[in-house]
């Protein structure tokens, strides 16, 4: 039996062509540790590995499944930086800030490279991203950051596509012009989380599922997080749920959103070689970001429909295979084998959100699209931080994050009215 997410709808392709998926065992009642970490992916998980194989005490929960959030589910592409462009950051935050900036997504990007060849995990890593233009108008746009991107933050894997070249290697006349990044790529997102969490356990983490945290709060000197399964009590703690936050913690829950995202995976291609020959993943110019790729045999991956409550589509088959026809309309009836949904962590710049929200309590998420590689990185630099080492992390904690308007009660719907009106501008 394939287990399916009681937080997220649909059986992932993913989760159907990972090998194994190891479980792990409830919290038997209340412990202590050095450091409690709140969330079973990549940055929990990343942060329990680099401290356990220091020797610190680590104890690690999650309300669900590994990788039953947006680690194990994700579009599985890299990109390359933050989300915002770092041309885009050097207007806003100066050279040197959105260089360092930039600096670290190159670092993290390495990071998960290295640690998945040191381990032996199979990830599928696949090279290139294709990054293309549904407005005639952001020519000037896309050139300049290809000049950019060379001159000024040292990057030469970019290459400007004219609409000839964008229609060849996307087999597609959908879209004008595009980019190409040959120092990026794509991977299978639950390999990398299996493959983690096996190492994390291997370095004496004490792994924990379908415990959730219900309460945590500061008690004389120590941190205690009350779960369904008892409580533990730490020196020092990280709150590591991302969009999946709930009302845990109130300062990560009004910096960082949670927004629906969902995927569709086709049958096989193989009587349409013409799409994306050359296997590169696909992003586009759209506010409701479109993403796509060829899995390692051959079916097409397509996320694109976004919804902003809290609610799941009836059929998200329907949506997907919809939008797969504008782009691809030889592909209008192919058959959608597997449909799953899940959330995104967003914060209100598009900027990862770190902060201490209670003395002792760290927290990191709102990757805003980019965290299969920044989620990673930030949780081995917690683990370095933690263990006295200088980390980049102070990099995103002097970023500026305002909370979302409306509190609780109102920022879903005033969320929904803004990325509405949004995605109505990305049709004009």
């Amino acid at each position: 039996m394939i287990w399916q997410s009681p937080i997220s709808p649909g059986t992932s392709l993913y989760e159907a062509t990972v090998p194994e998926r190891p479980p792990y065992p409830t919290m038997p009642g209340s412990r202590k540790a050095d450091v409690a970490i709140i969330g079973g992916g990549y940055t929990g998980l990343q942060a329990a590995y680099n401290l356990a194989r220091a020797g610190t005490d680590v104890t690690l929960i999650d309300a669900c499944r590994f990788g039953d959030g947006a680690s194990g589910r994700n579009g599985g592409q890299f990109g390359t930086g933050q989300r915002a462009w770092a041309d885009e950051a050097e207007e806003a935050l100066g050279h040197e800030r959105a260089q360092l900036l930039f600096g670290m997504a190159e670092n993290a990007k390495r990071y998960v490279l290295d640690f998945a060849e040191t381990h032996g995990i199979d990830i599928e890593f696949v090279p290139g991203q294709l990054s293309v233009s549904h407005k005639k108008s952001l020519e000037k746009d896309y050139r300049n950051h290809v000049d950019a991107m060379a001159e000024r933050f040292g990057y030469p894997h970019l290459t400007f596509m004219d609409r000839e070249e964008t229609v060849s290697r996307l087999g597609s006349s959908h879209y004008h012009f595009g980019i190409r990044d040959t120092g990026t790529g794509h991977i299978h997102p639950m390999k990398l989380l299996v493959g983690l969490a096996k190492q994390a356990a291997l370095a004496g983490a004490k792994l924990f599922e379908q415990t959730k945290a219900l309460k945590i709060e500061k008690q004389g000197g120590a941190i205690v997080i009350e779960t369904t399964h008892g409580t533990i009590t730490a020196d020092r703690a990280l709150i590591a749920c991302n969009a999946y936050i709930g009302n845990l913690e109130p300062v990560t829950a009004s910096h960082v959103m949670p927004i629906r995202s969902f995927i569709g995976a086709t049958t096989a291609l193989s009587d349409h070689p013409e799409v994306l020959p050359g296997g590169e993943s696909v992003d586009d110019s759209r506010f409701v970001v479109r993403y796509f790729r060829k899995s390692k045999d051959g079916r097409l991956l397509f996320g694109g429909r976004e919804a902003y409550t809290a609610d799941n589509p009836r059929d998200i088959s329907s949506h997907i295979r919809r939008q797969i026809s504008e782009i691809y309309p030889a592909l209008a009836n192919i058959e959608i084998t597997h449909a799953w949904g899940g959330s995104v962590g967003i914060t209100m710049p598009r900027q990862p959100f770190y902060r201490e929200v209670i003395p002792g309590v760290t927290t990191i998420g709102g990757y805003s699209g980019h965290g299969v590689m920044l989620s990673n990185y930030c949780g081995k630099l917690f683990a370095d931080l933690t263990l006295g080492n200088k980390t980049e992390l102070d990099l995103l904690g002097d970023l500026k994050i305002p909370a979302f308007p409306g509190g609780m009660r109102f920022r879903s719907v005033l969320l929904f009215l803004a990325l509405s009106w949004y995605a109505l501008r990305d049709r004009f």
